[in-house]
């Protein structure tokens, strides 16, 4: 069983003195627990007050979620492995009806092996407390343990755990008070310290990609700068993004802004203390410190070849040094990656314009066509004819031609009676025809000479045929 402090208790256990106990400690716990300003900070500042509060050999800041509880932050730190394990250890409330009765019902509990005058109780001694927390006491070489909950927002966010070891040396109700103030207090500080990281993500990063901004990129460039070691600053253009979001759309557009942002996450996490950014529509960069040019484009240029973009599309970058640039603004080295990447795109054109063209890749074509023809068929209402021409009209112009017709066969007779023509005479140049049909119906559509047209751009056509003649009216 657990065993609670009732105000009973209290009245017999010790004068009002004693109640006080702790009250300059508290005090100081407020401050300092007012200058957190990371949850690692709560539990660091909260474990050395409750020692300090509750003359605890141990004290314990633990994270209570989905009914199991875990250790954030402990002090001392553990010193043997008996300790460390238990620092690591999760805690099922199913299995610590003490726990669990601190999370259904809010109520600290108070647990002893020993009586006031050091004499061991005996198995089942219901003044001990749960027997689940006297077995964790005995196997920690401790007396006596307390946990109090830590409520955050109206929830049982987690629990202020303390122990000492020496025999006789219960925690009474001054302590259990002292202890639930300090609880509060540290609820109060994680509620602060988790809405300011709320309020951080929500100026600093960008909502599409999840990278940072601009503002906090140029923050991080006056610090790298500021740290005396080698400043490197990649900037990164998407080729390809205006191309994607017109033929594909913008949600395909914001697609390919993910993973470019996924390939500068990469490219960060390989060089320790590196921030990615994004800075504009599509620009983005990294900022480094400590890490020669030599390794930052490295890193960059295998990064950017072995994960691709979706979509055709490409990442052209450049990069400056205060190796090379010397002791220069922030501002100007941001000015000289970006001359940097200028170069790299122009390069990358010229590249390709001698390549020629560039067949595109069939499953690309057969997306783009997806998404036109259903574009198109969303906006029409009637009859098979109808939709087939929306939906030649379309495919035609995703193919780079243009003409295209509609027929119907003669149930008599394979031959197959013009019902509608439409698109230009193939005056954008040489094209090639590819034809789809479902039941009696037939489509026609021109598609240029360059064009990927191979599978599954057939099979894609016969879907979107069958699905215009079944979904009309």
């Amino acid at each position: 069983m657990v065993h609670w402090l009732t105000a009973e208790d209290a009245r017999e256990q010790g004068p009002p003195a004693a109640r006080s106990a702790g009250v300059p400690e508290l005090a100081t716990a407020a401050k300092r627990l007012g200058y957190a300003a990371s949850l690692d900070e709560v539990g660091t500042v909260a474990t050395l007050c409750a020692k300090e509060v509750l003359a605890a050999q141990h004290a314990a800041l633990l994270r209570i979620e989905q009914q199991t509880c875990r250790v954030l932050a402990v002090a001392p730190g553990p010193r043997d492995t008996r300790e460390i394990d238990m620092s690591r250890a999760e805690f099922r409330a199913e299995d610590r009806p003490a726990l669990n009765s601190l999370i259904r019902d809010r109520l600290p509990w108070v647990a002893g092996a020993y009586d006031e005058d050091g004499t061991p109780f005996p198995p089942g001694d219901p003044r001990a407390g749960d027997e689940v927390e006297v077995e964790t006491l005995l196997a920690l070489g401790a007396a006596a343990a307390m946990a109090v909950p830590v409520e955050v927002n109206g929830t049982v966010w987690g629990e202020v755990y303390v122990t000492r070891n020496a025999p006789g040396e219960r925690f009474g109700p001054a302590e259990l008070a002292a202890a639930t103030v300090l609880a509060g207090l540290v609820g109060g500080a994680v509620a602060r310290v988790d809405l300011e990281a709320q309020v951080r993500h929500l100026v600093a990063d960008d909502p599409l990609t999840g990278l940072v901004n601009r503002r906090i990129a140029d923050a991080a460039a006056e610090h790298a700068l500021a740290s005396g070691g080698e400043t490197c600053i990649v900037m990164c253009d998407v080729d390809g993004l205006k191309r994607v979001n017109d033929e594909l759309g913008h949600d395909a557009g914001d697609d390919l802004l993910r993973a470019v942002a996924d390939v500068l996450r990469r490219i960060s996490e390989a060089l320790p203390g590196a921030t990615a950014a994004r800075i504009g529509g599509d620009e983005f960069c990294v900022i480094t410190s400590g890490h020669p040019l030599a390794t930052v484009h490295e890193v960059t240029a295998r990064t950017v070849d072995t994960f691709p973009l979706p979509h055709a599309a490409s990442l052209s970058f450049g990069i400056s040094s205060t190796a090379i640039a010397g002791a220069v603004p922030a501002s100007q080295l941001f000015r000289r990656a970006d001359q940097a990447q200028y170069r790299a795109k122009r390069a990358h054109a010229r590249l390709r314009a001698a390549a020629g063209p560039v067949t595109a890749d069939p499953a690309v074509t057969a997306e783009r066509l997806v998404v036109s023809v259903s574009a198109a068929l969303a906006d029409v209402r009637g009859g098979p004819v109808a939709r087939l021409c929306a939906l030649a009209a379309a495919a035609s112009d995703t193919l780079g031609a243009g003409e295209w017709a509609v027929l119907r066969r003669r149930d008599d007779d394979e031959q197959a009676d013009t019902v509608a023509r439409g698109g230009d005479d193939g005056s954008r140049g040489e094209h090639v025809r590819l034809e789809a049909a479902y039941g009696t119906w037939l489509i026609e559509v021109s598609a240029s000479a360059t064009a990927a047209i191979a599978e599954p751009v057939p099979t894609t056509l016969g879907a979107l045929t069958a699905l215009a003649v079944v979904g009309a009216a």
